[in-house]
This record gives structure tokens, C-alpha cells and sequence, in this order.
């Protein structure tokens, strides 16, 4: 069976993986070839039943050597590939898992249903959000008419069955996760367009390892205590058949100051001494002190001396007296045997709540909860543990609690809820039996990869912690193996609300686009219903901000945050963006050309970038590009010549990033000249300039595309649009 992977800090292969590698690393240097290596030379059904039994207790990566060998022999063998795959999955190694996952889909999709709701999953932790949706959705297409029976854990059955073959009962729970995926990934799309203003640093060499680190928990604002096995001597070594070497690993707590004068930068880190919490027969870790810190509250886990792979973990307290801390002591009636971890004390009101995740199964709703009890003021004794209810509990599993009582906030880590990937990070208000406002914590607290842990700092301005496997953590095997601390450093909330008003009504706009475009042109959209809008900003940016109707056009509003530093207050921007009718807005100047020449003059080029910035702002209108000669040369020369410098006007704009659709190019050769090219019978040099011209019409974006404007006529568009109702025709005008 697989390792109960929830036991002490919420994956237990994470936490074993690192010595795995430095195992088989180990195993290298004795078997340097695979004639050294004994289990090489197997038979190979024997070495198919020696890969299988390392997967079965957990040895994932030396399972991956083998099944790798045998891959090797049997390339096309769709067992093979699925237990690599599954193996890369269990490592937390998501790229050759999703390539192996899919590798089956394509070999005996009928026989393993489930490869392909495992590639998207793998995909999904991958950030290949696309990708991903694309395989969920075609797992659920493949299964429409599959039987709906339910299943009590229906993933966790499908990841015992050794046969990889379809479990009728229990696809119906997995169509559901697939389908929660997909939205999953539709949402973390959204919030990597919409950052939440934080950013996000691994907390440096002196906190991390190529290990796993967990539980963070910051004294003040001097220093961080954490759990870690990374700075161990000794580590564990699996064999085939469950038996330790006699050097284990333990878990255990550590801390670090920070560098003085250094922002978020830590030194050396020592061991924990206070209470003489570590206890080397244990694995310790997830700590945290009671309300006025005279308690300090912590996990302790074992192992199963029935089952190796099983951890037995219960939380202890240890109290503060008159000659230093007490030894701990388990929690008499909150523990059940072997099955609670995480804890968290804090103020909930008046009240002082123990929070922690169990997967007890009375009254639970699957996997790990999270539960409470309340803390009697007199006697120090804990009430009966009541779970925290449906609104933060799922079918899946929910872990490392943390209240922040300041704003009655509990945080906490799912992989039942709507995720990005993997475990994130969610708030809800109340508590502690009553919760409202579930809230993903959005990007980048939250990414691809399992996010757990969240803590904000006790004091000063709330930056935090929170425990992740993302890209650039410290690892041994794959970049995404192991977990780090990092440290969130939240930037102020930088808001921009505002109203669309009519120009000439006063009134709100309903059903407008608004635009919002920073320095690098990515582009947000608001779709306003009732003419209000709003949009978070970045420190370090400007923005423009339009608005989009059709059949009018929109001033823009400018803000920038270039001035603003990290330590800035939260602020809140208030825009007005006025929207008028198109004749009411715009004018340009001609745009002229040397003599039989095509190629826009200097100042030409500065007049069309205005043009540029009003179709930019206005997506709605349409222009007609107008251009002459003057009377030199023959009329079918000239005529070309026009062409040539109506569609060099067109390719500009068209390089400023308007649309091709949008603009149409026509030449009218020597046509409705606007200024004589003779005066009593001499050539007239200014005249023949003024005649090589390129005029604009503004036009709707209605079937009937009136003109609104004529750059040739004189008048405003207020005072055009009275005249030029209907666009007129033929090649004279």
C-alpha cells in the first residue's frame, strides 16, 4: 500500500524523498554499472515484481530505475509506462509525468481510463493550463456513459488499484474532480492576468535545503522557528522489504535570526533547544505557542511499528513554569490515537481555539478536516473536537490550520477546494464553527505547485510565510520535488475605481468595456454593466484607461504608480472616463508627401500617431484612408501613385497595432485639388504640396457606415455631422 503521506507536515513522501535520492545515489557508487547491480541481471518477471514491490512501500525513486531498465526492454508495455508515470507523479517530478501518463492515454487508453485525468492533472501542476483543460475535457468525453455509482474515497481507490482497471463506481467522483479541475484551471488563468500585490522570495540557504523545511512560524519580526530534517547527519534507507537502516532521519525544530540591516535575509540557523522539544526517538514539527506564550503546542509522530509506512501522530503541550518549560505531555481527550496533527491556538473572540487537521472518521467529511476545540479558561482542559463544517472541509484534505486574530481570519491549505494546482491556500472569516467568504488567496500566493503553511508575520506590517514545492526551490532530484519556505512580502493595495459618464447626459454609461493598458501594453478588461469599474495596480507601472461603447468615443485617464514603494500605505485612485458621440471628438492634421514620393514626411508620421492613439482608444470606429497627387505626370501614373500612398498611410497604422480590418485604403490620383498647381500660368510649388495629401473619414461601425468626420472639410464634427448624413459617392469626391 502507499505511505500515509499526511501525517507530519502533509507529505510523506516529500519529506522521504530526498533520502531516497542520497540512497540511490548510494546504491550507485556500490552498483556503478548495471553488471554490479544484482537486481539488473533479474529475470524479467522477477525484476517487474522487484520494481513493483519498491512502489508498493513507497521507494519511488529507486522504483523509477528499475521500471526505467524495464522500459527499456518493453517500451510499448502500457503497465510499465503507467507505474513510471505514477512513480514521476508520487516524486512530485510533474514533466515526465504528464509525458508518460499521456504515452499510455495513447497506448490503451481503454485499459488505464484514468491516464488521462492523470496527464491533465500532471499538466495542470506543470502551469500548462490549456494543455490541461484539453485532457480533462477528453477525459470526460471518453466516460459520458460510464456508471455513477458512488465511491467513499474514489481517487484514493483508483491509486490503490493495482490493476489500473476501470472502477465503474467511482468514476462519477472523478468526472466531478475533473470537472473542478477544469475550473481550476480557467481561475488560475484569470488570477496570473490579476496578481494579488505580493511578492514572492525563497527565504535563502540558511532557512532551506535540498531537503524538505515546514511549519514556519516568525517570533516578532527578529526571527523565524521551523521544522526541518535537511540538517540531519543521518538519513533512512528503504529496502525491498521495509526493513530501516539503523542511522533514521528525524524531523525537528530549528531557528534563525534575521540579518540585521538585511531585509527578509537570515542567518546561520540553530537548533531549538527551548522546552527540549525535539526528542530524537520522534519526528517533530508544526509548533506554535498559546496566547501569552506560555504554552507551546506541537506535533510528535511515529511510526506504526505494524506498518512502517504509517505514521502515529498526536499534538503535545508543554507549559512555561517557574524553572523553565515542563516536559511536553500528550493532549488527553483531543488525541485519537494516531490520527491529528497541525496545531494552532489562538483568540477566536474571547475565546482560546485549538485548531488542527485529522482525518478522524467520525463526523468527518473525508480525508483530513480541520477541527477545533475550545480551551476552558480554569482548568486548561480542551472541549470536545467539533469539526469546522462544509464550508471549509471537502471530500479531499485540509491542513495546516492558521487564525489571524486580529482579523478573525482563518487561513488553511486544500486540495479539495477549487485549486490552481496541487494544494493552495484559502481564507474564510468567522469562527470558529461558523465560516463565510471562502476565498482562494489567488496568484502568486497560490501557483501550479502545493502550497501549505500560510502565516503572517505577529507584528509590524503583515507579510508572511508559506511553505511551497514551486519553481526555484532548493532540491536533490526535480526542481519541484521538495519543499521551501519563502517569504511573502506584500506590496500596498493599489486600487483604480471610477465611473463611465455620458458627456452630454451626465448620466452612467451602462454596458461599457473598460480598458486598462500598462507601459508593456498588457491589456485587462472590465465589463461593466452599470458604468463602474475597477482595477488593482502594480507598484512600478503606468496605465491608461479607456472606455468602449459602440458608437461613441472615449477620453482616456492616465495613473502611474512609478513613485510608490513598498512600504507605501494603500491607496485608491478615482478616474471619470466620458463618453461621447464620434462626431464629437476627434481631428487630424494632413498628412503630406514629397514630390512622386509614397514615403510619409517627418511630420506626417506625428500627426497619424494621433490618429493611432484615437482608433487605439475607440475600438469600435472604422477609418477610410483617402489619398491624392498633385497634377504632374498622367492620370493613370498619378492614380497609383495615390494607391501607393494611401496603403503606406494603412501599413503604418497597421504597425501601431491597429487592425487591417478596420482601415481601408483608396487612391483618387489628381482629383478634388484643394489649392492651384499654377498661379497665372507658372508652376505653384506650395499648392502641389497641399495637393499631395492623405485625408481621413471617420466612420461607425453600423451596416450604414456614415461619415462623421471629413479631415478635408473645415468644421468641427459637431458641425460636420450636420451636413454629412450619408457618405457620398463616386470617384470625384
Amino acid at each position: 500500500m502507499r505511505k500515509n503521506w499526511l501525517y507530519l507536515f502533509l507529505a510523506t513522501i516529500v519529506m522521504i524523498a530526498p533520502h531516497q535520492a542520497d540512497a540511490q545515489r548510494n546504491m550507485k557508487k556500490k552498483y556503478r554499472n548495471k553488471a554490479n547491480d544484482p537486481k539488473s541481471g533479474l529475470s524479467y518477471d522477477k525484476k517487474l515484481d522487484w520494481a513493483d514491490g519498491l512502489f508498493a512501500q513507497g521507494s519511488y525513486f529507486n522504483a523509477i530505475d528499475y521500471y526505467q531498465q524495464l522500459k527499456q526492454n518493453d517500451e510499448r508495455n502500457p503497465y510499465i509506462t503507467y507505474q513510471l508515470a505514477d512513480c514521476y507523479r508520487a516524486t512530485r517530478d510533474y514533466v515526465p509525468a504528464a509525458h508518460y501518463f499521456l504515452e499510455v492515454k495513447y497506448m490503451g487508453k481503454r485499459l488505464f481510463p484514468y491516464s488521462t485525468y492523470y496527464a491533465g492533472l500532471m499538466l495542470k501542476q506543470q502551469g500548462e493550463y490549456q494543455q490541461a483543460i484539453e485532457q480533462f475535457r477528453e477525459f470526460l468525453a471518453d466516460n459520458k456513459k460510464s456508471a455513477t455509482r458512488r465511491a467513499p474515497n474514489p481517487i484514493e481507490a483508483i491509486e490503490n488499484n493495482p490493476d489500473r482497471t476501470i472502477i465503474p463506481m467511482d468514476m462519477k467522483e472523478i468526472k466531478k474532480r475533473a470537472e473542478k479541475e477544469i475550473l481550476g484551471c480557467e481561475k488560475a488563468i484569470a488570477s496570473i492576468k490579476d496578481p494579488e500585490p505580493a511578492t514572492l522570495v525563497n527565504a535563502g540557504p540558511n532557512i532551506n535545503t535540498a531537503s524538505t523545511e515546514l511549519s514556519p512560524y516568525p517570533l516578532g519580526d527578529s526571527a523565524l522557528v521551523f521544522g526541518t530534517i535537511g540538517r540531519n547527519e543521518t538519513i533512512v534507507t528503504t529496502t525491498r522489504r521495509g526493513a530501516r537502516a539503523n542511522t533514521p532521519y528525524k524531523e525537528k525544530f530549528m531557528y534563525s535570526h534575521k540579518q540585521p540591516g538585511y531585509v527578509d535575509s537570515f542567518q546561520w540557523p540553530m537548533p531549538f533547544y527551548d522546552g527540549q522539544f525535539n526528542d530524537p526517538n520522534f519526528h517533530t514539527a508544526n509548533g506554535c505557542w498559546g496566547p501569552g506564550g506560555e504554552k507551546f503546542y506541537f506535533s510528535k509522530c511515529a511510526e506504526d511499528e505494524s506498518d512502517s509506512n504509517h505514521m502515529k501522530c498526536n499534538i503535545y503541550i508543554s507549559k512555561f513554569e517557574i524553572t523553565g518549560w515542563g516536559a511536553p505531555k500528550i493532549i488527553e481527550g483531543l488525541n485519537e490515537p494516531g490520527h491529528n496533527t497541525m496545531p494552532f491556538v489562538a483568540k477566536v473572540g474571547k475565546k482560546e481555539v485549538m485548531f488542527f487537521s485529522s482525518d478522524r472518521k467520525l463526523q468527518s467529511r473525508g480525508g483530513y478536516d480541520l477541527w477545533y476545540s475550545i480551551i476552558d479558561p480554569r482548568s486548561g482542559s480542551f472541549g470536545r473536537p467539533q469539526n469546522c463544517g462544509k464550508v471549509i472541509n471537502t471530500s479531499r484534505n485540509e491542513v495546516s490550520p492558521y487564525y489571524d486574530s486580529r482579523t478573525q481570519t482563518l487561513y488553511f491549505a486544500s486540495n479539495g477546494q477549487v485549486s490552481f494546482g496541487g494544494y493552495d491556500i484559502y481564507k474564510a472569516q468567522g469562527g470558529p464553527s461558523r465560516y463565510r467568504g471562502l476565498q482562494n488567496m489567488g496568484y502568486p500566493i497560490n501557483t501550479c505547485a502545493d502550497e501549505l503553511y500560510y502565516i503572517l508575520d505577529p507584528v509590524g506590517k503583515p507579510d508572511g510565510y508559506v511553505v511551497s514545492n514551486r519553481i526555484g526551490s532548493y532540491s536533490t532530484k526535480n526542481p519541484t520535488c521538495c519543499n521551501d519556505i519563502w517569504r511573502i512580502q506584500y506590496e500596498p493595495k493599489l486600487v483604480v475605481m471610477g465611473k463611465v459618464i455620458g458627456k452630454k447626459s451626465q448620466n452612467l454609461m451602462p454596458e461599457t468595456v473598460v480598458k486598462i493598458v500598462d507601459q508593456k501594453g498588457d491589456l485587462r478588461t472590465y465589463n461593466s454593466e452599470d458604468g463602474e469599474f475597477l482595477f488593482s495596480m502594480a507598484r512600478s507601472h503606468s496605465y491608461v484607461i479607456t472606455g468602449d461603447k459602440p458608437g461613441y468615443t472615449s477620453t482616456r485617464a492616465s495613473v502611474s504608480t512609478m513613485e510608490i514603494k513598498r512600504s507605501d500605505p494603500d491607496d485608491t485612485v478615482h478616474v471619470t472616463i466620458f463618453l461621447d458621440s464620434v462626431r464629437n471628438s476627434f481631428s487630424v492634421s494632413n498628412i503630406y508627401y514629397d514630390y512622386d514620393k509614397s514615403t510619409l514626411r517627418p511630420e506626417s508620421v506625428a500627426s497619424l500617431d494621433s490618429v493611432v492613439q484615437f482608433l487605439t482608444d475607440n475600438p469600435s470606429i472604422s477609418v477610410e484612408i483617402y489619398s491624392y497627387t498633385d497634377a504632374k505626370g498622367n492620370d493613370e501614373y498619378n492614380l497609383q501613385l495615390s494607391q501607393r500612398r494611401a496603403q503606406s498611410v494603412l501599413d503604418y497604422l497597421e504597425k501601431s497595432g491597429i487592425e487591417r480590418s478596420r482601415m481601408a485604403a483608396r487612391g483618387f490620383g489628381n482629383k478634388n485639388a484643394v489649392a492651384p498647381n499654377q498661379v497665372n500660368g507658372k508652376d505653384n510649388p506650395y499648392g502641389r504640396q497641399l495637393n499631395r495629401r492623405t485625408e481621413f473619414r471617420i466612420v461607425t461601425d453600423l451596416p450604414t457606415r456614415r461619415v462623421l468626420y471629413n479631415s478635408a472639410l473645415p468644421g468641427s464634427m459637431d458641425q460636420q455631422g450636420k451636413n454629412l448624413e450619408v457618405e457620398p459617392e463616386g470617384d470625384d469626391y
